[in-house]
């Protein structure tokens, strides 16, 4: 290992020696994806200073996956302190782009996309970004319908559900994005498309789902995802509780995303 991380080191140096330099930092006309490379490559051996400003170059030179990291690093305060109206701003460059789908820059712009749409949807205290749920949906539409991204398709399933953004309510139109995600993998989509369908009284299946859903989850999402599936559980007969665990059994171990 020590060896590894020997051999990264001197490639990090020698490619520093084209593009950046530690006094001055990245040199004038470097090539912008040369130093979003170097931008990378300092950022993964923990030079994150080194990294901000690499990305900052390649980002004022057209590279949209620099500005997508400043966005992300400014949205977590990863290497720097952490700024929501920067990253929103970082992310509004980015969603201005004409990318089309399928292209090698559709995962930025998507990303990007329901970033905004998140931001929307509450607004930032103390900034201009008012909290805006019509513009939050639109942004989330065209994650969703353009580049078919799973949060996106989770977070259309909700406004759907409650009417949200200034959409009518709709069951069917909420399953239908719903099935989407959770076609995909997305827990959140599989727990809430399994609630949907259990109080329509389909209660086995949207049992299954919820359970399979909840071994899927990640952390932040468990303890909401338990709380669906236990109070489900509790107003199951016996016998259905019993089939929805076997099926949530076979829908693990299959791999079965819905």
């Amino acid at each position: 290992m020590a060896c590894a991380a020997l051999s990264a080191t001197d490639r990090a140096l020698a490619f520093d020696d084209n593009v950046f330099d530690d006094k001055t930092g990245v040199k004038p006309k470097s090539n912008p994806f040369a130093v979003f490379r170097f931008g990378f490559s300092a950022y993964q051996s923990g030079h994150k200073e080194q990294a901000v400003e690499a990305y900052r170059y390649a980002a004022e030179n057209g590279q949209i996956g620099a500005t997508w990291k400043l966005a992300r690093m400014y949205a977590e305060g990863d290497g720097v302190t952490r700024n929501d109206y920067e990253a929103y701003k970082f992310f509004s460059e980015i969603a201005a782009q004409d990318v089309e789908p399928g292209s090698p820059e559709e995962s930025y712009v998507s990303d990007a996309l329901v970033a905004l749409g998140d931001y929307l949807k509450t607004g930032i205290p103390g900034t201009p970004v008012q909290p805006d749920p019509v513009a939050a949906q639109e942004y989330f539409m065209r994650a969703a319908a353009n580049y078919r991204n799973p949060n996106a398709q989770y977070e259309m399933g909700k406004m759907f559900l409650t009417g949200e953004g200034g959409m009518k309510a709709s069951a069917k139109q909420a399953g239908r994005w719903l099935q989407l995600a959770a076609e995909k993998g997305h827990a959140g989509a599989q727990a809430t498309l399994g609630n949907l369908l259990f109080h329509s009284g389909k209660v086995v299946r949207g049992l299954a789902m919820m359970t399979a859903a909840l071994e899927r989850a990640q952390p932040p999402d468990q303890g909401w995802i338990r709380g669906m599936q236990e109070e489900a559980f509790a107003l199951a007969a016996e016998a259905d509780r019993r089939t929805a665990i076997a099926l949530a059994d076979d829908m693990l171990a299959k791999g079965i995303n819905q």
